[in-house]
């Protein structure tokens, strides 16, 4: 492995990394377990273990957040390349977790660090109480010194392996236990102004203060038969974790000692969080739900929820998505914008039939007293700022 050359911009770490002192790490299955052979990429697991050996030594916490499990599994299975049925994928993550969890213990006791393993689903952090008691088992972890390593459940949990990836979840582990940094640790040193693989004339972009559309428009849609995750991913990733106040970092995983690249300066690109302060529970709304539905609503209410007031129905233009009362919706601006996340105060159909008009109206359109906001301020977690990268 060889490490790039640093450009002149970047050779000095940023101080978002030396001020952190809660860190989670997320690892490609592209990364841990070699292409040809299935196995275990043990000279780069060692090296990435000395780093966090040196950041806990420090006095920092770290979280791992580890794929590598269904690829690990798949080669001692001897399943075939391409895509798995999901059956297949389910045996193969029973098997390669066995395996991948004992090296992280194995490589973590020989650096004198106890490693503790975390499985979770999707429903984990959708439902709030547990939500709050796998935030507490990490909390703890953490204040007994311990490196969790976090996993989605892939042996049970069937719309994960279908549709999920590590670079979400570990956004939601990062909200969820207030980190200060996110390392997304990839097969590219960051993100650029397009796919580089595909554009030559793609540039590093070293700085993102906010998700823009234009910022979406430069992720690729790449990924390996290893790794489901391309950078579309890993920017929703920036989004979850900017909106609950962390700052995250895309660099390259494709060198040893990965951590310490960052500490010197490597080439990659931060996402800076806004620094408002993030109550637990709109941590929890903006990182932590699956959106079932969007809103759209006109530039007045976007001024008025920039001012910190409730969405009120007058204010709304359209809404899709199949949703219930109390569940998780996007807020977007007339061009497309995500604005936020709130929990709906009116299902679909309703929210269908009150959108556009006054709430003292409610009542006689729905037949019923409801509340007088579609989402509550309470109920929301808004974005700061426009910004650019």
């Amino acid at each position: 492995m060889s490490t790039k050359t640093k450009s002149p911009a970047m050779l000095a770490a940023r101080p978002e990394w030396a001020s952190a002192q809660r860190i989670v790490v997320k690892i490609g299955s592209a990364l841990l377990a070699d292409r040809a052979s299935g196995k275990l990429k043990a000279d780069w697991l060692n090296s990435l273990m000395d780093d966090v050996a040196e950041l806990a030594n420090a006095g920092k916490d770290v979280v791992l957040v580890s794929s590598g499990a269904i690829a690990l599994g798949r080669h001692a299975l001897k399943l075939p390349k391409g895509t798995l049925e999901l059956e297949q994928s389910q045996a193969a993550a029973a098997v390669g977790q066995i395996s991948l969890a004992h090296a992280y213990q194995e490589m973590g006791q020989a650096r004198g660090l106890t490693v503790a393993q975390v499985l979770l689903t999707l429903g984990d952090t959708e439902q709030r109480r547990r939500y709050l008691n796998a935030r507490h088992t990490i909390q703890e972890l953490l204040r007994l010194r311990a490196v969790p390593v976090v996993n989605e459940n892939d042996t049970v949990a069937t719309t994960e392996i279908r549709y999920g990836d590590n670079d979400r979840l570990s956004a939601r582990v990062a909200s969820m236990v207030s980190a200060d940094c996110l390392v997304l640790l990839s097969d590219i040193d960051g993100l650029y102004t397009a796919p580089p693989a595909s554009n030559k004339s793609a540039t590093h972009i070293p700085l993102v203060r906010a998700i823009t559309p234009e910022i979406e428009a430069m992720a690729g849609d790449a990924g390996t038969e290893l790794s489901k995750g391309g950078m579309k991913t890993k920017v929703e990733a920036g989004r979850i974790a900017l909106a609950a106040g962390t700052n995250m970092v895309i660099t390259t995983g494709k060198v040893l000692h990965p951590l310490r690249a960052i500490a010197q300066g490597a080439t990659c690109t931060w996402f800076l969080a806004p620094s408002d302060p993030v109550t637990a529970k709109k941590r929890w709304i903006a990182g932590q739900l699956e959106p079932r539905g969007a809103i759209t609503i006109d530039a007045g209410a976007e001024k008025a929820l920039s001012g910190g007031k409730s969405l009120l129905p007058a204010g709304v233009k359209s809404v899709t998505g199949t949703f219930e009362r109390g569940d998780a919706v996007i807020i977007r601006s007339l061009d497309g914008r995500e604005l936020g996340r709130g929990l709906v105060a009116y299902g679909r159909a309703d929210a269908e039939r009150i959108m556009g008009k006054r709430s003292a109206q409610i009542a006689e359109i729905l037949g019923y007293e409801g509340r007088d906001e579609l989402i509550h301020r309470d109920d929301m977690a808004v974005g700061r700022g426009e910004g650019r990268p």
